[in-house]
């Protein structure tokens, strides 16, 4: 620890630190531009510079490391005379368009020039005018106004991890461009929004929408993906008309992924419902709520008296509250009907008579940092949970060895020590030689029911991911969404667990959605004699509740999905949007509300519960989901249904201590299918944008690559064998369900794989997520 004096006050830092950041700890603001704590230090834009004493001129206090005795003045003559020309030069030829810039009111440049620029500029000469770049459908750009901080440029290369932005030519003719005329396709680029310290980088969907000071900010969290992002939504006339981050260190830190921040467009969509509708001779008419809820008790009594609670199955979305998750089971149960499920997307659910607890990452997200190991089995990591992959991705900065098992090779953007690529059927038996690898090399024996599938070699791939492990002084095992939504999920599950326990590992689930762990918590999981999501798909019910969910999107075999609610006698959807899939499937809409309109409770991975409360009225006559639940409780005589608002409904779904628990741990030794597919199976990802019911809706994010359309992936090798080339057209098949895609050769897809993204409407007519496949030429 060092003593410095900043303006005449005493602080103690650390060794290596900077001026800035003791300037910091002092709680001494020096005026910046191109310094931010995430990013590595530029000390090019200068207004920075301090007296420092002893020094011969001022210095940039970001790039200054401290020293013993230090003696700094940051309000000096001489820092203030410096600070001032600084801010002269950086104005020179800056435009004067601070009314209609979208920065205006939040900018930083606007905010120093009042206490360091001067009443009018000495520059008599032309200004310099730089032509606009074209960043892609979320990024604006006035690059006139740039003042070459480069905070978008590291903030690319260091934090989202693929170089997309840099600086060209010299002195007054340097420009920030993305390299050979590219957008801008970061699944984490809107950040650079918040980083602009000018109103070079502004919101494309934002332009020109409101001032900054005629928004209400409201607090609120993420309704996308398992972290659970801490929201700042900026409101104007109830309408939502931006989504910043809410800085939480533990969490997101400061930033937020594109899903995050552009999916409110969906709120605006033209599929939003907004009143009831019941369907009547097949024709739908607007209702109001008293009679929408009377037909769709009606309908639900009908189907009970008629076949009995096993004839119903209640399937709700993860991307659903606590609250709504909790009323929900809690509604089945009352009509005795134990088919309730939250996990749509799942295929196998051996571990439901093993599962003691709710399954979640196994540790604290702010505890990835600290990782020296990381086996990820299954996982489309970067764009899963792309601010969980760019932890992984500071921590591989800082040592971390990353190991992959999964079907498909993806640049993660960050250096993969060790990994596997092989087929999903073959995933077992790979973990399995991991297993007797480490068994090996911790001198220690594995479970009797393995020890009867000894592998016949060890292939290089494990036995070095074995001794990655049997290394490691803090390592984790995660299970992605693949693994998750895997056929043989199980196997995979207690091979992971096999692998923690000869490793010391902590064993984690990546999760899919905010409320992958919620769910559980809540208990919107099927009873002992009751069927999962899956079963129900598969031995269709006579009727159906769905709570956020779309039959052609949301489901492990899509096409299964459909065609059991076009048999059932009556169908019932709670949800914020219409689709004309929904509409030709349902008897009743009920509108309710997405997360900005009501209260609820997100349970993210790390298993943290964290409420939020509306940030808009809502819209038309849709009401909250919780409501809507609780009173079709009372018209269908439920008990226990009297809760009078959000709160009480969270007490009574996360009673106190439930993070005891959370519990990854399985009660069954290894026993698995170790057997190997020789037919041609599928490898399904759900892209990024299209998830869920709301980002599906946001036109920005649908301009976007991540949202193209699908084509089919498979290895130059599997192509070859079956006499296809790249670029033609080929018919999919699976049981009964087939559709027609472009296939393109990608030798990063596991041999004897092809990769058909699933919850598109391009694929929507597929079958299962995984199994086998076929395709032939058209």
């Amino acid at each position: 620890m060092l003593e410095i004096e900043i303006d005449g006050k005493a602080v103690t830092v650390e060794d290596g630190s900077t001026v800035m950041d003791a300037a910091n700890k002092a709680g001494v603001y020096i005026p910046h531009f191109c310094y931010h704590k995430k990013l590595s230090i530029a000390a090019n834009c200068r207004m920075c510079l301090v007296q420092v004493e002893k020094a011969p001129k001022p210095l940039p206090a970001c790039a200054t490391p401290v020293t013993g005795g230090m003696k700094v003045w940051t309000r000096s003559e001489q820092a203030i005379k410096a600070q001032k020309g600084v801010m002269e030069f950086l104005l020179i030829n800056h435009p004067l368009d601070c009314p209609i810039c979208d920065q205006g009111g939040e900018c930083q440049l606007q905010d120093l020039a009042v206490g360091y620029g001067a009443s009018q500029s000495r520059y008599q000469e032309e200004k310099r005018v730089v032509f606009n770049k074209n960043l892609g459908p979320l990024v604006t750009t006035d690059m006139t106004r740039c003042i070459n901080c480069t905070r978008c440029v590291r903030f690319t290369q260091e934090i989202a991890g693929e170089m997309e932005l840099g600086q060209a030519f010299r002195g007054e003719h340097a420009e920030i461009m993305p390299f050979i005329e590219k957008t801008v396709d970061s699944e984490l680029s809107g950040n650079i929004i918040d980083l602009c310290p000018v109103g070079a980088l502004t919101s494309k969907p934002f332009r020109f929408a409101a001032r900054t000071w005629e928004l209400a900010r409201r607090k609120s969290v993420s309704p996308h993906d398992s972290l659970g992002a801490n929201l700042i939504v900026q409101v104007k006339h109830d309408e939502v008309k931006r989504v910043l981050p809410l800085e939480n260190e533990a969490i997101n830190e400061c930033w937020l992924s594109d899903k995050d921040r552009f999916s409110y467009e969906g709120l605006n969509s033209e599929e939003r419902l907004t009143r009831p509708m019941i369907k009547c001779d097949g024709q739908w008419r607007e209702v109001d709520w008293q009679e929408a809820l009377e037909f769709a008790a009606n309908g639900l009594r009908s189907v009970l008296t008629d076949h009995g609670g096993e004839a119903l199955g209640v399937l709700g979305s993860p991307h659903s509250t606590v609250e709504e998750l909790y009323l929900l089971q809690k509604l089945a149960r009352g009509l005795e009907c134990e088919n309730v499920d939250f996990r749509l997307r799942q295929a196998d659910f051996r571990t439901d008579t093993l599962r003691p607890g709710a399954p979640w990452l196994g540790m604290p997200i702010a505890e990835v940092g600290d990782l020296d190991q990381l086996l990820v089995i299954g996982s489309f990591l970067r764009k899963d949970t792309p601010l969980l992959a760019q932890r992984v991705r500071q921590a591989a900065k800082r040592g971390l060895t990353v190991s992959v098992v999964h079907p498909v090779a993806d640049d993660w953007l960050l250096p993969v020590r060790n990994r596997a690529t092989v087929a999903p059927s073959a995933m077992p038996a790979f973990l399995r030689e991991v297993v007797f690898a480490l068994a090996e090399l911790k001198n220690d024996k594995v479970s009797a029911e393995l020890e009867l599938n000894a592998p016949e070699a060890i292939s290089d791939v494990a036995h070095n991911i074995a001794s990655a492990l049997a290394g490691a002084a803090n390592a984790a095992v995660w299970l992605g969404n693949l693994a998750v939504q895997h056929a043989r999920s199980t196997d995979l599950q207690l091979l992971a667990q096999e692998i923690c326990r000869l490793s010391g590992a902590r064993m984690g689930y990546v999760g899919e959605a905010a409320n992958s762990v919620g769910g559980y918590l809540a208990g919107a999981v099927p009873g002992i004699d009751g069927l999962n999501a899956f079963r129900m798909i598969n031995q269709p019910r006579h009727g159906y509740l769905l709570l956020n969910a779309e039959a052609d999107r949301d489901f492990a075999d899509s096409h299964a999905a459909q065609r059991a609610l076009e048999t059932a006698r009556f169908v019932v959807a709670l949800s914020s949007f219409g689709s004309a899939n929904l509409a030709q499937l349902a008897d009743v809409l009920l509108p309710i509300s997405p997360f900005t309109e009501t209260s609820g409770t997100f349970v993210n991975c790390e298993g943290k519960a964290q409420s939020f409360v509306a940030v808009a009225k809502p819209r038309g006559d849709t009401r909250p989901g919780w409501k809507v639940l609780r009173v079709l409780g009372n018209l269908l005589a439920v008990d226990g249904f009297d809760f009078n608002d959000s709160e009480s409904v969270l007490r009574a779904a996360l009673a106190d201590g439930y993070e005891s628990r959370l519990n990854n741990r399985l009660a069954a030794r290894p026993v698995v299918n170790l057997s190997i597919e020789s037919a041609l199976e599928r490898v399904a990802d759900v892209p990024i944008h299209f998830a869920d019911p709301l980002v599906r809706r946001a036109g920005s994010l649908q301009r976007s690559r991540d949202a193209r359309a699908p084509v089919a992936m498979a290895h130059s090798q599997t192509l070859a064998g079956l006499g296809i080339a790249s670029g033609s057209r080929v018919r999919l098949s699976q049981s009964d369900a087939a559709v027609e895609l472009e296939v393109i050769a990608d030798d990063t897809v596991a041999p004897n794989c092809v990769r058909v993204a699933a919850a598109h409407a391009a694929t929507a007519n597929l079958g299962a997520m995984s199994g086998p496949i076929s395709m032939e030429r058209v």
